[in-house]
């Protein structure tokens, strides 16, 4: 590889602490460099390990020359460990810890194929451009050694977690010498962020032991690019700071009432002016990958598809007077099927990964009072598919049930849908491996999430109490603050301010999977990109630190707050 760049002279060992920088800028300009660097960094440094890997510790230094490598001196980094989200066990011993210097490297035992070279070098580039080693080396005095432990190697490279075990990481600083190890390559790139953050904060890490993972395994935000186009810079940027924060999912919810906003070759007659090329989706969807961040595409339906029906009106829903119902699709035409199956086709082969969202959310047609006689076409269509008894909700719930299979016959194994896509004591059932993204009880009709989770469900948290970010403040939306989620929110809090009341065993990682932050653009231009990038900088780290960290916080706010905005 080329020669690594200089060690910038703050990194170089010393005998007292580095001064304090000043603060970097936050415009637009300065904020993309900060985001950016943390990303390639990481992936720099974790290319270089896969496969099993022993656990021994780094063995005594030689010098190429034969002679004894001379061990660094700098000021004892004190600990413990200040990071966002706070990691979950910290073993201190006796020691200096362990700073960045020069003539350090980052060793990675299991080579530059393995599935951790990408993450050791982002590492490497973190922190400012330490070289890469390849392969059994001797581990010298300020080096960093990168293993997998296990059987990780054997996973593709930056496949999703299968659970949190996957996430979880060991860093142990001894004796000059930072050792990083974890199961999978997943794992290694969450060490990386703690080991950016801890040089940020502190200079380095102090002398001891960390063991971390997460407590929930998905973690993230939902972006409304419909309502309001996004630039793709500014979706990278964001994919770039949910990975430092360790969230790792980005929902795109792409289509609605106002727009479609990527490229469509099989209908293009739908698509936005101002949308996303499918080569800047590709690049952001391998941003995330190599990231750990997952890109989760929404084509939400059978409501919300205004923008494609715009084009297609014989396909809207009509009542029984005649009245065209904005956004809704007419579900009894086999057309609309055609239709909606045809752009699910197109883009899960645009977005690699295994999640897909529904969508489900606020059909009109059962808002009615009596859908039955208002849309007497849909009720016909149900009794005709469905049998005697059968209702619109029925011919609802099997939509959703069609689309699902459209989307798992293109790959997708981990579909989700909005609460109100689910109904109770139909003909139909929605199918069991459809997690709930519970956003509002305040809906006509809504169930509690009790009535999920008491049914065998996953129930992702999307609380709009405390997770919605809704542009313009509208229908009495409050913009969310960081403080609120850090105090009283946790993810059993699915509805309103209290916990669901359902049995403990109903809440844990694999029934409540996490939590996503919402950012909708109703009133679209209510705030600029970089108002809103400002406003859900806090609230994306308090559902870090919720997400990550069952136990209540050890933080102060106004610790937490501080170390938000330094890190």
């Amino acid at each position: 590889m080329s020669n690594p760049m200089r060690l910038p002279q703050f990194l170089w060992p010393s005998a007292s602490p580095p001064p304090p920088r000043k603060p970097r800028g936050t415009g637009p300009a300065a904020r993309s460099v900060l985001l950016a660097a943390p990303v390639l960094a990481g992936a720099l440094v974790l290319s270089g390990c896969s496969g099993a890997a022993d656990s021994q510790p780094p063995g005594r230094a030689v010098a190429p020359e034969g002679r004894a490598a001379p061990t660094p001196t700098w000021a004892k980094v004190t600990g413990p460990p200040h990071i966002v989200p706070a990691v979950r066990e910290f073993r201190p011993a006796d020691g200096i810890g362990w700073r960045p210097s020069k003539g350090a490297r980052v060793v990675v035992t299991a080579g530059a194929k393995s599935t951790v070279a990408d993450e050791a070098q982002l590492m490497a580039k973190d922190l400012g451009g330490l070289p890469v080693v390849w392969g059994e080396q001797t581990v010298r005095p300020g080096d960093v050694e990168v293993k997998l432990t296990g059987k990780g190697g054997g996973r593709p490279d930056n496949a999703p977690p299968a659970s949190t075990a996957d996430e979880s990481y060991t860093l142990t600083a001894r004796g000059t010498r930072l050792t990083l190890t974890a199961p999978t390559d997943a794992g290694i790139f969450n060490g990386t962020r703690t080991v950016k953050q801890a040089v940020r904060t502190a200079g380095g890490l102090p002398e001891g032991t960390i063991d971390d993972r997460p407590d929930r395994p998905e973690r993230g935000m939902m972006l409304d690019n419909a309502r309001k186009p996004f630039t793709a810079a500014w979706i990278e940027a964001r994919i770039r700071e949910l990975a430092d924060l360790k969230l790792n999912q980005l929902q795109l919810h792409f289509s609605d009432d106002q727009g479609f906003r990527i490229q469509s070759d099989s209908h293009p007659e739908i698509v936005s002016a101002d949308h996303l090329t499918k080569d800047q989706v590709r690049h952001l969807v391998k941003v995330g990958q190599s990231l750990h961040v997952a890109v989760i595409p929404e084509i939400d339906s059978p409501g919300h598809l205004g923008a494609v029906l715009d084009h297609h009106p014989d396909l809207q829903l009509r009542s029984a007077s005649g009245r065209v119902v904005r956004g809704a699709i007419d579900i009894s035409k086999p057309q609309s099927a055609e239709l909606v199956d045809s752009l699910l086709k197109e883009f899960t082969q645009l977005f690699q990964g295994p999640y897909w969202h529904l969508g489900g959310d606020e059909y009109q047609a059962l808002t009615a009072s009596d859908p039955e006689a208002s849309y007497p076409q849909l009720a016909q269509a149900a009794r005709a598919k469905y049998g005697s008894g059968a209702t619109i909700k029925d011919l609802a719930a099997g939509w959703l049930n069609d689309r699902q299979k459209t989307v798992e016959a293109g790959g997708k194994s981990r579909i989700e849908a909005w609460n109100d896509g689910f109904f109770a004591d139909g003909k139909v059932a929605a199918d069991k491996n459809r997690t709930v993204v519970y956003w509002t009880g305040k809906e006509i009709g809504a169930r509690d999430p009790a009535a999920y989770l008491n049914e065998g469900r996953r129930v992702l948290n999307a609380n709009d109490e405390y997770l919605y970010y809704v542009l313009g403040e509208p229908n009495n939306f409050t913009y969310p603050t960081g403080e609120r989620i850090y105090r009283s929110w946790t993810p059993r809090v699915l509805r309103g301010t209290a916990p669901v009341s359902v049995p403990v065993s109903r809440t844990g990682p694999d029934r409540i999977p996490g939590g996503r932050f919402a950012v909708w653009s109703d009133r679209s231009q209510a705030q600029t990109e970089q108002q809103i990038a400002d406003g859900i900088r806090l609230p994306l780290a308090a559902l870090a630190q919720k997400t990550w960290d069952p136990r209540t916080p050890a933080m102060s706010w106004a610790d937490f707050k501080a170390l938000a905005n330094r890190v």
